[in-house]
């Protein structure tokens, strides 16, 4: 297969496969006669493989240990597993975090409802932030 004949067959852009081949993720063999890249069932393989743990997470160079793991016969379901634990507890945090600024914007734009607009005066720069919080317990938004 030539570059857009495997982009097509995985449902990626050629550049996809560019990229992936760059990176050394793909392996094509060059034909002798034109010098075109000529790609096999194995690089559409690899390159469906890539795109599914990039989606579910996986850097490009986890992918590429994986890739290499496989390739030498070892099994990297046990890293890909640790990797993926270790990948949700940051993603469970980052939605902790992003869930209490959520909470703080909804408690900031509700108590900015109130407050009248101000003017520089060398000793605010934007009253509704410098102050939003100045207030004992505000309105509290619903979430």
């Amino acid at each position: 297969m030539k570059v857009k004949e495997l982009a097509t067959a995985a449902g990626v852009n050629p550049d996809t496969v560019r990229f992936y081949t760059r990176e050394g993720l793909l392996k094509p063999t060059r034909n002798p006669d034109n010098n075109y890249q000529h790609y096999d069932a194995e690089d559409l393989r690899r390159l469906r493989f890539a795109r599914k743990a990039r989606q579910l997470g996986f850097s490009l160079p986890e992918v590429r240990q994986i890739l290499d793991q496989a390739d030498d016969h070892h099994s990297p379901c046990p890293m890909v597993r640790d990797v993926f634990q270790q990948r949700l507890a940051d993603v469970e945090r980052e939605i902790d975090e992003l869930q209490q600024l959520r909470k703080r914007m909804k408690t900031a734009l509700a108590a900015w409802q109130d407050m009248p607009d101000g003017t520089p005066d060398g000793h605010t720069i934007c009253r509704l932030i410098e102050r939003w919080d100045d207030q004992a317990p505000a309105k509290q938004v619903e979430e």
